[in-house]
């Protein structure tokens, strides 16, 4: 994987990854620590120190497979299961090591990750969402940006690539037909986040669906001079995210006959500056729009700005919606298109580590948006 931008390791749980070498010899044959243990005995015949996740599952009456899932705390895993398996695990006092696991199973136990714009809100909340599960599960987490060289690395099952990580999960990383078939028949699992792809397992929202409730909110208040401010318009294929909003986006403004000048359509670069410069465009324009839809919070905060400099009045002279409902967004009562990106993540680990276990079904997972109505929009005058 090409501009590698951070390695991210799985927290250790170990609790005696930083005792002096002497101690961890001791704790490594079973030697209690001065002052006894409160901890109840292991069943006879079985060394602490030795338990298994076999004996994990033959104390709890489950598979190992059960046993994984419930450690990481997969939601599949009904909490009658999870409690029997956690006091499996404390009466064994099993402690899972990373390092055995990976020679044993013949993994590197770490998961790559692959975007864009590793430095957006959006991409860096997917991460921590991502991070969160595969940390659980004792997995590393590989990040890289996803520039074309490197697209195409993933894309023909680059062999280096594929030996550095146990699978893969794209974000944003839109690719055609042809792609997708060549991904679909890599060795390496793939997951594939904020899109939906053919023959590959994915996670997204209806992009489409939240763009028209921004449009039908708009429409509602009683505006007709809408523009709408996107990006990445040099995207080598025909279908992705910005496409597919502003598609819904007009296609809502034509049902209700409210017709879309080319000159209220501008690119923001999914950024606060760009936003900013698109907005003091659009107020250049010999007619103005009353309201804006724009592909991203970011580029609506760099709007907010433009407003404030040209001393208009948010929500009254200019009516401004995002999407995202990033955590400023509440703060500053920006009216955007909520998706809940973190919980996005997590389900892209989770599907993840079924993948590796041997569980995953190939299907796409639909998370549903709504709009928040906040100060940034009202009728316009």
């Amino acid at each position: 994987m090409a501009d590698v931008a951070a390695a991210r390791s799985g927290a250790r749980t170990d609790a005696t990854a930083h005792a002096p070498s002497h101690a961890r010899r001791d704790a490594g044959r079973g030697t209690p620590a001065a002052g006894g243990s409160d901890r109840p005995d292991a069943p006879s015949g079985l060394s602490p120190s030795r338990a298994t996740i076999d004996d994990v599952a033959r104390e709890a009456g489950v598979s190992t497979a059960t046993v994984s899932r419930a450690l990481r705390h997969h939601p599949y895993v009904a909490e009658s299961t999870r409690q029997r398996v956690l006091s499996a695990v404390e009466r064994l006092r099993y402690v899972a090591n990373a390092n055995a696991a990976r020679l044993a199973s013949g993994q590197s136990r770490t998961v790559g990750l692959v975007a864009p714009m590793i430095t957006s809100w959006y991409t860096s909340e997917l991460t921590v969402g991502v991070e969160e599960v595969l940390t659980q599960a004792r997995f590393d987490l590989l990040i890289g940006t996803a520039n074309s060289a490197a697209r195409e690395r993933i894309f023909s099952g680059d062999a280096r690539f594929q030996q550095r990580v146990d699978g893969v999960i794209l974000v944003d990383v839109f690719c055609g037909d042809d792609a997708a078939t060549r991904l679909a028949d890599l060795d390496t699992p793939i997951v594939v986040l904020g899109e939906q792809v053919r023959d590959l397992t994915s996670v997204s929202i209806d992009n489409t669906r939240g763009a028209r409730l921004a449009a039908r909110h708009l429409i509602e208040l009683g505006h007709k001079r809408i523009a709408l401010v996107g990006g990445h318009t040099n995207l080598d294929v025909a279908k992705n995210v910005p496409t597919d909003r502003t598609a819904g986006f007009r296609d809502t403004l034509r049902s209700a006959g409210i017709r879309m000048p080319d000159a209220y359509l501008h690119d923001g670069d999914f950024t606060i500056p760009g936003g900013r410069e698109a907005m003091h465009r659009l107020l250049e324009l010999a007619k103005p729009p009353t309201a804006v839809f724009f592909l991203s919070d970011e580029m609506a905060f760099g709007a907010l700005h433009a407003l404030r400099e040209r001393e208009l009045q948010v929500g009254r002279d200019v009516s401004v919606v995002g999407f995202d409902d990033h955590p400023v967004s509440e703060a500053i009562g920006l009216t955007t298109v909520r998706q809940p990106v973190r919980d996005i993540g997590r389900l892209g680990a989770r599907l993840m580590l079924d993948a590796l276990d041997g569980f995953g079904v190939v299907r796409h997972h639909p998370v549903e948006v709504d709009l928040v109505a906040r100060m940034s929009t009202g009728r316009p005058r």
